[in-house]
């Protein structure tokens, strides 16, 4: 029903993934598999909730409709069995611009803000432009695919650590935590007074039977103690309308965050973000449903064709999202001889593993949100390079 085969020229329409090329490469001469949005159309409802308002022509002043709240509400109690009301969401110019606000409410100049690395880059230098002390907390790779370091967690916890950020599913080892896991995490928070900002911006695109669990559903103890970041953004493809939800069952977090978001003038956001987000909500699930087969399905091709034509490289199979989390080491190559064969040979443009801190050594990020005939050239691009040295 949904041709994700058929994507559309993005060159020209300002879109960071093509049009920074040059910028960002040195070359146009590239094909660009980084910044985490995907090539395909966000879904019909969407574009035609648009298109409706774009008809209209009248682009005033605006706010978030309370029926589009409630699509969002009863979105996650179907899908995560987690019940909230009005009273406990309000809004951000996406979760990037919502984390700052975070930091800047729940902790103070040096304050110690623990995360989980390899992790998505923002995380860092939000902490660290806001003059926060950076605590890193490594994640174990092993042989069955990603874990917490627990003893690692909880001491560097215990050392005054303010708040912890999780990146729930995990970018960019897309990683789903478990319940479990979750729990586990949870409660060594509460128990060292560690504030959780939970960003679970990928929490719809958990595949091969992954389930998502929210952070704050894990129980009312861990609730009280969260705040929770969602968007459709990532979901839908529509990253480029600054719309994002912010939800915590804590009366006092709440407050503290809305009286801050609501002082910076941030929490109105735009006409077009509102209407495309209430129709996603509304209208989207058969189209998300569809659009995680042929993620996984781009996903099993590369899994395969990394195993058989590229032995130098391996990847864990993420069990969610639509990011690769590539492992250079064995080619033999250094970080930096790497990187050069990417972009100058293979001339592909990959995000480097070292923004996402340093255990990023050797590894390159690759966004597979594309067709799978991009998917395919891309690999094809790599291989050739790496026989060829």
């Amino acid at each position: 029903m949904f041709n994700f085969d058929n994507v559309p020229d993005r060159r020209g329409t300002s879109c960071f993934k093509y049009d920074a090329r040059k910028e960002l490469f040195g070359t146009e001469d590239i094909l660009p598999m980084w910044v985490a949005d995907m090539d395909f159309q966000s879904p019909p409802c969407v574009r035609e909730a648009a298109m409706r308002l774009s008809e209209h022509g009248v682009f005033g002043y605006t706010f978030r409709s309370a029926q589009s709240v409630d699509y969002f509400i009863d979105w996650v109690d179907k899908r995560y069995g987690w019940k909230i009301n009005r009273e406990q969401i309000t809004s951000s110019p996406g979760i990037v611009a919502a984390l700052p606000v975070a930091v800047r409410v729940f902790t103070s100049q040096s304050d110690k803000i623990l995360i989980q690395t390899p992790v998505y880059p923002p995380f860092h230098s939000i902490v660290k432009e806001n003059g926060r002390t950076l605590v890193y907390s490594p994640l174990i790779c092993g042989e069955d695919g990603w874990s917490v370091n627990w003893q690692d967690f909880e001491e560097k916890l215990s050392k005054g650590v303010k708040m912890f950020i999780l990146c729930n599913s995990h970018n960019p080892i897309g990683k789903v935590w478990t319940r479990d896991e979750l729990q586990k995490m949870g409660e060594l928070c509460c128990k060292y007074n560690t504030i959780i900002f939970s960003d679970e911006i990928h929490s719809d695109l958990a595949l091969y039977n992954n389930n998502h669990t929210v952070m704050a559903s894990v129980s009312e103890e861990i609730a009280q103690n969260t705040i929770t970041a969602m968007a459709p953004s990532k979901t839908f493809n529509i990253a480029g309308m600054l719309n994002s939800l912010i939800i915590s069952e804590s009366k006092e977090l709440f407050d503290k965050f809305h009286k801050e978001i609501t002082t910076l003038h941030l929490e109105l956001g735009n006409i077009f973000g509102h209407i495309t987000m209430e129709a996603a909500y509304k209208d989207g699930a058969h189209w998300l449903a569809e659009l995680k087969k042929y993620l996984e399905q781009n996903i099993d091709f590369a899994h395969e064709f990394v195993k058989r034509e590229i032995p130098g490289v391996k990847f864990i199979k993420p069990e969610g999202s639509f990011l690769l989390w590539l492992n250079f080491k064995e080619t033999g190559l250094s970080h930096k001889e790497i990187k050069e064969l990417l972009v100058k040979k293979a001339k592909v443009g990959l995000n480097d593993g070292l923004t996402f801190g340093p255990d990023g050594e050797f590894h390159f990020r690759m966004n597979i949100g594309t067709s799978l005939a991009i998917v395919k050239e891309g690999f094809e691009r790599i291989a050739g390079a790496l026989r060829s040295t």
